[in-house]
């Protein structure tokens, strides 16, 4: 597999990485036999997150005597010192390793949250004295705002930005990105596939191949789908006519009620936080049942308080039926409960 110059790191990582967030839905056999598969096709970027339930001992057990040329990653969301310094000694220790090569500051999505970070007592000051130590090699961010991310990209302090980026989510193009690529920032495209709501990986991996310095992590659960994506990344890069129209007639049917979780919604004035709720569907196929329950109970909950006010759709940039989406998708949720054995 083609490598990829991971921004001022200098990190040479594989093309295509591995999202470790699906691996939780697994058996812990199955889970290994999957980051493995993954390795031996070439794939060198290995990205979790503390997190992410069993994501990191699981990528722990693969990696086992398959260390050498890996790039691990992984992310805390702490904002302050020693929560962030706790949480990067569980990462070590559920990896197995000494040094993970990147931790990036999990979902920095606010003014607030990245000043806390940065500020006196704050996560930056222990991530740089991990660093002097050698426990990680280099600094990342990841975020859903796109105003948080473009300043944090201008900031200097950040190595790697991660952030959502596919053909429907396309709007990094327009200035992150270029920021990015300015201040020599490796970007790393969440979400190559919508978060699992898109289906055609041909088409989402061909249209990224027009982007050779940026770093894709579709999240894997099976070995077939790591295959597929290795095969169209080797394949012909072209989109063909069929595809692109295709492409387009996804992006007409999904860009009227695909929610990129920028939060221009928000304040909802019942605290109803509209795009966990937004995001139902992709919760539900990347996380397990137990996990999926325990995270969106109460976001369920405070939707029961929507008064039908709108301001969320007047604020809306994409003109999304927010309302009406979130009804969908508490009834998805009962759905899914009552499918599980616990109505």
């Amino acid at each position: 597999m083609r490598k990829v110059r991971l921004g001022k790191t200098g990190l040479m990582v594989s093309e295509v990485g591995f999202g470790g967030i699906p691996i939780q839905r697994l058996s812990e056999d199955d889970a290994v036999a999957v980051v493995r598969r993954c390795i031996e096709l070439g794939v060198t970027f290995i990205d979790t997150a503390y997190g992410y339930g069993t994501s990191e001992e699981r990528i722990g057990k693969a990696i086992q005597g398959r260390r050498e040329g890996l790039v691990l990653a992984s992310k805390s969301p702490a904002r302050d010192g020693a929560t962030f310094g706790q949480h990067l000694e569980q990462s070590l220790r559920r990896l197995g390793v000494e040094h993970i090569e990147l931790y990036q500051f999990h979902n920095v999505s606010s003014r607030e949250q990245f000043d806390q970070i940065v500020g006196p007592g704050g996560a930056l000051e222990v991530a740089r004295e991990a660093q002097a130590a050698g426990k990680i090699g280099h600094i990342g961010v990841t975020s859903h705002s796109r105003e948080t991310a473009t300043m944090m990209a201008e900031s200097g302090l950040f190595e790697t930005m991660m952030f959502p980026f596919n053909f429907i989510t396309d709007e990094p193009l327009e200035r992150l990105i270029p920021l990015c690529r300015q201040h020599d920032v490796g970007f790393i495209a969440m979400k190559p596939m919508g978060g699992g709501l898109l289906e055609n990986a041909t088409i989402a991996f061909k249209w990224l191949r027009q982007y050779p310095d940026l770093v894709p992590i579709p999240g894997i659960e099976k070995a077939a789908e790591i295959e597929e994506i290795v095969a169209i990344m080797e394949g012909p890069a072209e989109l063909t006519a069929p595809e692109r129209a295709e492409m387009q007639r996804l992006a007409d049917e999904l860009g009227t009620r695909f929610c990129r979780r920028c939060d221009y919604c928000q304040p909802c004035p019942e605290g109803i936080p509209i795009s966990t709720l937004m995001n139902m569907g992709s919760f539900i196929k990347r996380f397990p049942p137990a996990r999926l329950f325990a995270m969106m109970e109460e976001p369920v909950r405070a939707a029961e308080r929507c008064a039908d006010c709108g301001e969320c759709e007047s604020r809306c940039p994409y003109d999304l039926p927010i309302r009406e989406m979130m009804r969908e998708n508490v009834a998805l949720y009962a759905a899914r409960r009552a499918q599980s054995g616990q109505a």
